[in-house]
């Protein structure tokens, strides 16, 4: 729809680094559905959990055949969870790995674009489910002492008393 409206638009999509379904080529097996009758073999585990199962989609699929992709871009884990982290601390963003993948996609193609180009990266995911995941592995669940003295500088309001 954006490129019907802008011809101009390049379709870029990123996928995990460790599972490559579209950039290995490898062909996806279906079933006259268009369900896959077995997984992947490019697919290996990663930890972008909203990003690439281990098959290629009947949809993504058909997004390929039709050639409107423009570019593809591999991740790695380690970029994905840092760009998250970085979108939290730096931007207050709180997002999850696969969109600090997303946003690591879209870093790489803005080194690449033309000076004053227009680039849409949606982030489509939530940190909150990342809680328990490595993505947060090295946060600690109470506050350090940084933490603590940075929450007794703000003064806390006083309420009204009750009537």
């Amino acid at each position: 729809m954006l490129a019907k409206q802008r011809p101009e638009t390049k379709i870029v999509v990123c996928e995990p680094a460790d599972a490559p379904l579209l950039t290995s080529g490898a062909p996806q097996e279906r079933k006259a559905d268009g369900s896959p009758t077995k997984p992947n073999p490019s697919f290996k585990p990663h930890p972008m959990q909203g990003w690439t199962p281990d098959f290629v989609p009947k949809l993504t699929g058909d997004v390929v055949e039709a050639k409107v992709i423009h570019k593809l871009l591999t991740i790695t884990g380690a970029d994905a969870m840092r760009c998250s982290k970085d979108l939290a601390q730096k931007e207050g963003i709180f997002v999850g790995i696969t969109a600090g993948g997303t946003f690591a996609g879209g870093l790489q193609v803005c080194k690449e674009a033309p000076q004053g180009a227009n680039v849409l990266c949606m982030l489509p995911d939530t940190g909150e489910r990342y809680l328990s995941t490595p993505l947060f592995a090295d946060i600690p669940a109470d506050m350090t002492p940084e933490e603590t003295e940075i929450s007794h500088s703000t003064p806390i309001a006083q309420l009204p008393p009750k009537a």
